[in-house]
């Protein structure tokens, strides 16, 4: 996946205000933003505040009784998934076995593998949380419906195009809170990148050393002409028919999450699934697109998706940019 990291960038590494800038602190392999002390002179009442900030942002990425903390979770999680890509991508580069789900879906040795990673790491963090993992044995709803916090994972999201060897697959990692995704990673393995959000805390996408806040882009409705990212896999009239409602369009085909890494990061306006997809294919990437400024709709009522539903199904729905409602 290609970016424009002159905008990402131009958006970036900018004061808050004249008086709070930001700069990078880094907890394990994450970088986050937090405020600090003005150029101005300092007041103890404005160091009060400072402080008084700093513990609520603590206290407020606490979870579950206060025993786990989410920057800390997703720094795990991050590696986690990195440690998945290395083993998608010794599949990728050799001849591989396809086998075909009752679902007709492709499956591969490089699912299986990144599954197994993937859920024996979130065990070791979280032993807790049950795991909805698209290559997992089902978890029965009448025992998850009672959980608060969930694992929801796709170990390889596009097995279609890892099998086309076209680059454009992905590893989902969402952490749900309530049926709501409290923190994602999406890791491109092919073009060693990763995008991940918490809430509250914006989203990030880091390649090749270089960390950015992604930024969706602003969507007018008056604009010209729309750039719209499609399914490379499932393009259909109706998709075609619902985008150009908007105005006339610039198709954006891709595979996996990618997509809405590329709302997220103001490469595209809109993307439109009219189609089955899962849990798993949205969890991860939906948190990325909202602290990014977006919104991951229902279609039929334009609310936000939910999760951990007694039907893994999503609704058909629309990922829209920075957008007013």
């Amino acid at each position: 996946m290609e970016l424009t990291w002159s905008k990402i960038e131009a958006i970036e590494f900018t004061p808050l205000s004249t008086e709070i800038g930001v700069k990078p602190f880094s907890i394990k392999s994450m970088m986050v933003w937090l405020p600090i002390y003005p150029v101005p002179p300092v007041t103890s009442t404005f160091l009060l505040i400072v402080f008084i900030t700093l513990a609520q942002n603590y206290f407020f990425m606490l979870i579950s009784e206060d025993k786990y903390h989410l920057i800390e979770l997703v720094n795990e999680t991050i590696a986690i998934a990195r440690k998945a890509a290395l083993v998608v991508m010794e599949v990728y580069i050799q001849d591989f076995d396809v086998t075909i789900k009752s679902d007709t879906s492709p499956l591969t040795q490089a699912d299986l593998a990144s599954n197994k990673i993937i859920v024996a790491g979130l065990k070791g963090l979280t032993p807790e949380f049950p795991i909805i993992s698209e290559e997992s044995d089902e978890i029965d709803f009448e025992i998850r419906k009672n959980h608060r916090y969930l694992w929801c994972v796709d170990p390889l999201d596009g097995t279609k195009e890892f099998v086309n060897k076209n680059g454009e697959f992905a590893i989902n990692i969402a952490l749900l809170e309530d049926g709501k995704p409290i923190l994602g990673v999406v890791g491109l393995p092919a073009v060693n990148q990763v995008s991940w959000a918490v809430k509250g805390y914006g989203a990030f996408l880091e390649k090749d050393g270089m960390v950015c806040r992604l930024q969706c882009k602003e969507i007018l409705r008056t604009q010209p002409s729309f750039n719209v990212v499609c399914s490379r896999s499932h393009l259909d009239k109706d998709t075609v028919a619902y985008a150009e409602r908007f105005g006339k369009v610039n198709w954006m085909p891709k595979g996996s999450s990618m997509k809405f890494v590329m709302i997220a990061g103001g490469e595209a306006d809109f993307y439109p699934r009219l189609g089955p997809t899962m849990e798993w294919d949205t969890a991860a990437p939906h948190i990325i697109v909202e602290e990014a400024g977006g919104k991951v709709l229902d279609k039929s009522t334009m609310r936000p998706l939910t999760y951990n539903k007694e039907s893994l199904y999503n609704p058909d729905f629309v990922v829209f940019g920075a957008y007013n409602y």
